[in-house]
């Protein structure tokens, strides 16, 4: 299960203190947002004076930057790791995505893509946070881009927005609706897609459907 997602977990007694304050504060953004969580309430949840929590973060802004920026690094090794694990074929990993994903919606700490809440939260075109959230959706887009290439599609670049757009979909409506479901018919939504992008003449025994 992708944890980065949901409720991050100690690693070990030599976490440092820094990471254990992002850590948690990355756990009350997730499940309260963003404005709604005082640097109060992460100081108490992770058992710091706010004098600690100043002398790494000089303001809250840098301490929602900064933790954003942990959970990125931590989501994309944890979860692209675990698709790739399950596949060395790229069109399988396309439709392991869903796969990983769908372990992610079943956890009881979903709470949605951290980087979309944050969008919401943040409205100002230049603010530093949308920022990160937007590097982190054109890094997930190019690691789909990355198995897209490596199969017989004439247009590998539309066939990675067609799918990150099926799987940003089925984040959204499994974070709205509750259906963890959302993953099994983006599945299939994506299957249909790869189907069609597949060149004809991709060569002897290449299937023209995805199973």
């Amino acid at each position: 299960m992708p944890a980065a997602e949901i409720a991050l977990k100690p690693k070990a007694a030599t976490k440092s203190k820094r990471e254990h304050l992002l850590q948690v504060a990355i756990n009350l953004f997730n499940e309260h947002g963003f404005h709604a969580t005082g640097v109060d309430r992460v100081m108490a949840a992770a058992k710091m004076s706010k004098k600690t929590i100043y002398n790494y973060f000089r303001s809250k802004d840098e301490l929602i930057l900064a933790a954003l920026r942990y959970h990125d690094s931590v989501f994309r090794n944890e979860f692209m790791s675990q698709v790739e694990r399950a596949s060395a074929d790229p069109m399988a990993r396309l439709l392991a995505l869903f796969d990983t994903a769908e372990e992610w919606f079943r956890s009881p700490n979903f709470y949605g893509c951290i980087f979309i809440n944050a969008t919401g939260e943040f409205s100002q075109a230049d603010s530093p946070i949308r920022q990160v959230c937007r590097d982190f959706k054109r890094m997930m887009h190019g690691f789909i881009f990355d198995q897209c290439r490596q199969i017989a599609v004439a247009q590998p670049e539309r066939l990675a927005a067609q799918l990150a757009l099926v799987f940003e979909g089925a984040i959204a409506t499994a974070q709205v609706s509750g259906a963890d479901a959302a993953a099994d018919t983006a599945r299939e939504v994506a299957r249909t897609v790869i189907g069609a992008a597949l060149e004809p003449s991709a060569g002897a025994g290449r299937p023209t459907s995805v199973n």
